[in-house]
């Protein structure tokens, strides 16, 4: 029988209604973990999605759903999952979005759409649930950074900069927040089927 890795632990995962962060709640429901499945809009197939694992997995997977873009819905979204009486002891920053625009015809609202979504964001709900954290001295938070962090590519100007600030908040939390035994990694993915 596989060892459960994370049994009894309480995550949020933002961006999981496909790509990465659908992935990571089903392996987190795998690996015992309760989950509040964060996307931006409420769908039939995402409801379904969240119900059968919690059914499959024995845990909760209960879907949230707010604009990653307005912090009014972000606090009323923590306010909800602390109102569930379950602590949060991990947080993953996945949700993201690229836009593929040369730089010299990218529109300022376009550059400031990227870096609300991929470096505001994860910097909104991980000051949301630090308190918590803090309090508890324990916790762990994972953004998911870009290969873009590192490298320079023609047409992503806005993601390479969003992401590349989020690996520097990844280490600025760690540095900050260390002391309450919080953890925080960043992970840089690739290209990703």
């Amino acid at each position: 029988m596989m060892k459960k890795l994370l049994a009894g632990k309480n995550a949020i995962v933002t961006g999981t209604a496909r790509g990465i962060g659908h992935k990571v709640v089903e392996v987190f429901a795998i690996h015992g973990a309760n989950v509040w499945a964060c996307a931006r809009t409420q769908t039939d197939e995402f409801e379904a999605y969240c119900k059968s694992l919690s059914e499959q997995y024995g845990v909760i997977v209960e879907p949230v759903y707010f604009e990653l873009t307005d912090k009014e819905q972000i606090a009323q979204a923590v306010k909800t999952i602390r109102g569930s009486q379950r602590q949060i002891d991990i947080l993953v920053n996945n949700a993201g979005i690229i836009k593929r625009i040369p730089m010299h015809e990218m529109k300022r609202q376009e550059f400031q759409q990227v870096i609300d979504i991929d470096l505001v964001g994860p910097f909104i709900v991980s000051s949301a649930v630090l308190p918590e954290m803090m309090a508890r001295r324990e916790g762990k938070i994972i953004n998911i950074c870009s290969m873009m962090s590192e490298l320079g590519r023609e047409t992503v100007s806005a993601y390479a900069a969003a992401k590349g600030g989020l690996k520097m908040l990844t280490r600025n939390i760690c540095s900050e927040y260390g002391e309450y035994n919080i953890q925080c990694n960043g992970i840089g993915p690739g290209y990703i089927a």
